[in-house]
């Protein structure tokens, strides 16, 4: 007799069909990614399980189990000190990544950033670990280079090919199955860094609820979620912006109104130099610097500043004018 894979109810639970399909609870999600972590299931199996959780849509309740399965076996084993964790995933089509001189701008005043992501997934993006070069830095390949970077500019980015390879191997998967998986969702969620503060975007709407709530159940007490530009956490100042909240580990959600009347036209092709170029401040670029200043006054009051828009948004131009150009 052929004896059963022990993966393969973990695959019957989410394939059963209309009516026998349910979610893996917390603790049998936990357990899936377990396995799947540590190379104890079949490619076929793998396969399977991502596209059936995609059709299905991921309950917060196994993202969160994800998460626990994550952070058991590749946990950082210290705190880092870090203020913000940012994560990076969907890479940038339309617009360069202006979040990126939004970090850097607040890490020049003394707040530390930490950035996570991945490149390479999606042809025809601008990811942001290809433009850290430009400004004299580079991605960390340990934790010890983390708190190195965080202690000398107090910013850092890692891969998450480096804090967890599985899950970097599953996300380059994108090209084969010709669909993103719910590992782009779980990594945006991870807060490796353990920040007291955490921010990630979303492309779709319906997925931001689903970010909240898994934050949430992770136990986050101070985590946005954007709707943003690409799917980035980067305001778009041209159009209003839905920001999802959890603070002090309730939920909460409202508007970010536009702060320009007109929409931008899309700029037809991205030179990545714009961007070193309006950070030395060598470059006036109306849309970009609209983006730094929008983003910048919701990460203030993410971090804990007080105050109506029109002050945040004052506190961030003080800021953007004050930065330390040289720092990077």
């Amino acid at each position: 007799m052929i004896e059963e894979h022990k993966f393969a109810p973990f695959v019957r639970i989410l394939g059963k069909g209309k009516t026998g399909t349910r979610s893996l609870t917390r603790e049998e999600a936990a357990e899936a990614m377990g396995m799947i972590l540590d190379k104890k299931v079949r490619p076929e199996q793998l396969g399977a399980f991502l596209m059936l959780l995609r059709v299905k849509e991921e309950a917060p309740e196994e993202l969160a189990g994800f998460a626990d399965a994550v952070r058991t076996r590749y946990a950082v084993g210290r705190r880092i000190d870090t203020d913000l964790d940012w994560s990076t995933y969907a890479g940038k089509k339309n617009r360069h990544p202006w979040y990126l001189l939004v970090a850097l701008c607040l890490a020049s005043h003394g707040y530390k950033i930490f950035m996570h992501g991945a490149k390479g997934h999606t042809p025809g993006r601008i990811y942001l670990e290809d433009m850290l070069s430009l400004f004299k830095l580079q991605p960390c390949a340990a934790w010890d280079e983390v708190e190195t970077e965080l202690a000398r500019v107090g910013f850092a980015y890692m891969s998450i090919d480096n804090f967890c390879p599985p899950l970097g191997e599953i996300i380059q998967l994108r090209s084969i199955l010709g669909l993103r998986s719910p590992v782009h969702t779980l990594c945006r969620m991870l807060n490796p860094s353990e920040a007291p503060n955490s921010i990630d975007g979303v492309f779709h709407p319906a997925y931001g609820p689903m970010h909240q709530k898994t934050a949430q159940l992770l136990g986050e007490q101070r985590n946005l979620t954007v709707k943003g530009d690409g799917g980035e956490a980067e305001i778009r100042p041209d159009a209003e912006c839905l920001l999802q909240w959890v603070e002090e580990g309730e939920l909460v959600e409202y508007e970010w109104q536009r702060i320009v009347a007109k929409r931008f036209v899309k700029e037809d092709k991205l030179d990545p130099q714009t961007l070193l170029s309006v950070w030395q401040g060598d470059t006036q670029h109306e849309y970009g610097e609209k983006a730094i200043l929008s983003t910048l006054a919701v990460v203030l009051r993410l971090l804990g500043e007080d105050g109506e828009v029109d002050d945040l948004l004052k506190r961030a131009e003080v800021l953007w004018k004050t930065r330390k150009i040289d720092l990077f």
